[in-house]
């Protein structure tokens, strides 16, 4: 074997590492591609992003659930009473001003999920009580008792008139 066949087969080693690298990232990235777009939120869920309630039905005192993101949103149209007891507290565990939990005092609007393990707490005078593990929470969903670490979330919403509200991007 003489020295230009050695240079020869160098060349060409080299040329077919480099062709077999190529191959193989794309033969990653196809693999990867799909495993990353399954990370996605999936169509129905993107379907439901928004959801628009009705008001106007709601009497003071009443409350209405609606499903959002396949979550339960509670939406409470609190009377006087309830305005001002959730307004001279904090809450418990998780202190929060009720006016930073409300865009209408009038109106409450969280997520119906039990910040101890993902339950549906019951509406119960006064608030709500989580009877699986006795978490309770007050009229601004506010957890006051019980061993959840945190207030009832309050999901993204506006309102777009004064008797329609969107829940989702606000």
């Amino acid at each position: 074997m003489n020295k230009s066949d050695e240079l020869d087969d160098t060349g060409r080693r080299n040329f077919l590492v480099k062709v077999t690298s190529v191959v193989g990232g794309v033969g990653v990235a196809a693999t990867c591609v799909p495993f990353v777009a399954s990370m996605n939120p999936s169509s129905d869920v993107l379907a439901k992003a928004e959801t628009e309630v009705d008001l106007s039905d709601i009497t003071p005192g009443a409350m209405r659930t609606v499903a959002w993101q396949g979550k339960p949103v509670f939406i409470l149209r609190r009377t006087p009473d309830q305005i001002k007891s959730s307004s001279a507290s904090n809450g418990g565990s998780d202190p929060e001003p009720d006016n930073k939990r409300v865009q209408h005092p009038e109106w409450l609007v969280v997520v119906g999920v039990c910040t101890h393990m993902g339950c549906v707490p019951n509406k119960e005078e006064p608030g709500w009580t989580c009877h699986c593990h006795g978490s309770q929470y007050d009229d601004s969903g506010r957890v006051i008792r019980g061993p959840a670490p945190k207030n009832l979330e309050v999901p993204p919403y506006r309102f777009v008139t004064e008797n329609k509200i969107i829940i989702g991007k606000a």
